[in-house]
């Protein structure tokens, strides 16, 4: 059994305003062992709803349709609903009452328009909304012969969750099977995405029963493990088999297997080990110290650092010799050895990681192209220094950088 959920509004369909419903329904849905195979989102055009409706019956087993359910001209939810079914609407005299008791509560006349929200398709049960005038619906019927159960629902996310955990939920329940559903997610750097899936397609191709998807971003690539059993136990064994096979196989490149991020790890095995940590960046501007801080409990084990743009803060801030620049350049092997001496010296820090780079789209030549970082890690007895090229705007380099930086130091937290 599957759902899929139709977020309606035209103003999602612009670049000032996001649909944050359907997550918030794909988590519940979820929960009850309901997987949400399609999403779909609208402008308030009638056509495109009945369209858009008549698609989700047939193909889905529970349709949830949020918003368009206001007093205005373009909240038509009701009627595409009821088109696409083939059903009347009437308007229900309680509910009209209720909405005249609602505004007469508060001292007001009830606008004309409100009247619309009393419009109920013919056999739906009325879902009533404690925080606002727009009542739900909950239509279970046969629709071509098999069962679907559709639910119109609130857009504003005060309204529709409320309702849908009141309400909703508990009819969920005594409607659908028992299922249940159970996910992993595996996480890795710095291996390529076409290497991840050779070496692992042999192995999840064996488990039909559990969906394996692969996402690939920026220096890191997630396995997603996903599948739906009879017990909760039984989806949980599913699951954790696979990803205990997968891990075996790419065990040099996994870094969580439960789905926490690189910089949660780096500074976990940090604290573990009770080190510290200063950092000196040139071209990723700060971006592998915001990664680190954005973890909570992060000053445990991070002293901070210094954004090293100008060769004179290289110079003032981590003690990298004028000459060396001079000789080698910016850019260079030597400069970020020095980056990373240098900051843990001044810090006193046990590790300091320097990085340098060009990161464009300007500043590359023909020696030095635009995407070549160099990094360092040094713990005061040796230094590690490692080249990297990689291609793609500036994020992507900058990115990038501060993921092989973090890779470089879980590597060395776990030996």
């Amino acid at each position: 059994m599957n759902c899929e959920i139709i977020a309606i509004g035209s103003e999602m369909l612009t670049p000032h305003r996001q649909d944050t419903n359907s997550l918030y329904l794909t988590s519940r849905l979820n929960a009850l062992g309901v997987p949400v195979a399609f999403k779909t989102i609208l402008g308030d055009k009638r056509q495109h709803l009945v369209d858009a409706a008549r698609i989700a019956l047939s193909r889905a087993d529970i349709v949830v349709f949020s918003g368009g359910l206001g007093p205005t001209e373009d909240d038509l939810t009701r009627e595409a609903v009821a088109e696409a079914l083939g059903r009347t609407i009437e308007r229900n005299a309680d509910v009209l009452a209720g909405l005249h008791a609602r505004f007469a509560t508060r001292r007001m006349t009830m606008p004309e328009n409100n009247a619309r929200q009393a419009d109920v398709i013919a056999g739906a049960e009325i879902l009533p909304n404690a925080k606002g005038t727009a009542p739900g619906q909950w239509i279970d019927t046969v629709h071509e012969g098999l069962r679907k159960l559709v639910l119109l629902l609130p857009g504003p996310p005060g309204e529709i969750k409320p309702m849908f955990d009141e309400q909703c939920v508990p009819r969920l329940k005594a409607a659908l099977p028992e299922r249940y559903i159970a996910r992993r997610t595996l996480r890795l750097a710095m291996i390529p995405e076409s290497q991840a899936d050779a070496r692992t397609a042999p192995i999840y191709k064996q488990y039909n029963d559990v969906e394996t998807t692969i996402l690939a971003h920026f220096g890191e690539i997630q396995f997603h493990l996903h599948t739906e059993q009879t017990s909760l136990s039984m989806a949980q064994e599913r699951v954790d088999e696979l990803a205990g096979r997968i891990e075996e196989e790419l065990e040099e490149f996994l870094y969580s297997s439960q789905g926490e991020s690189l910089e949660e790890i780096v500074l976990l095995l940090l604290d573990m080990r009770g080190l510290t940590l200063a950092v000196a960046e040139s071209c990723t501007g700060g971006m592998l110290s915001q990664r680190l801080t954005s973890v909570s409990g992060s000053s445990r084990s991070f002293l901070g650092g210094a954004v090293v743009y100008s060769n004179q803060l290289k110079t003032a801030f981590a003690d990298v010799p004028p000459e060396m620049i001079e000789q080698h350049g910016a850019v260079s092997r030597q400069v970020a050895q020095a980056l990373a001496e240098g900051i843990r010296k001044r810090t006193g820090a046990t590790l300091g990681v320097g990085i340098t780079g060009v990161a464009g789209p300007t500043g590359g030549t023909p020696e030095k192209p635009v995407g070549l970082v160099y990094l360092a890690l040094s713990d005061g007895r040796q230094t590690e220094v490692k080249e990297v090229r990689t291609s793609g705007d500036r994020e992507r380099i900058r990115y990038y950088a501060s993921q092989q930086a973090l890779d470089m130091l879980r590597r060395k937290l776990q030996v």
